[in-house]
């Protein structure tokens, strides 16, 4: 069945605990590359038969009313996912 994914990120003003927390932790683990982390969300719809327009524009609609806060984040892809598990063509 095909699944459509939608991304959520806090929006750039909004201070992220749980990102400054994940940063902290990654030198102390050895990953050192790292100076910055922001953690946001992901949902996966799944869609009963093929994604069409309309079931396009109704994850998009869900993702600015309902699976996020439009106050503090930001929706920042809504893509289908193929087979694989992979995004297909970017649908945002």
């Amino acid at each position: 069945m095909p699944r459509i994914v939608v991304d959520v990120m806090p929006k750039p003003e909004i201070l992220d605990p749980q990102g400054k927390a994940i940063v902290g932790a990654l030198p102390r683990l050895g990953f050192t590359a790292f100076s910055g982390v922001r953690q946001g969300k992901r949902f996966e719809l799944t869609v009963e038969g093929p994604v069409t327009d309309e079931i396009l524009e109704q994850a998009r609609n869900a993702a600015s009313t309902m699976l996020s806060n439009p106050v503090i984040e930001d929706v920042v892809n809504v893509a289908v996912l193929d087979e694989a598990g992979t995004q297909d063509a970017e649908a945002n």
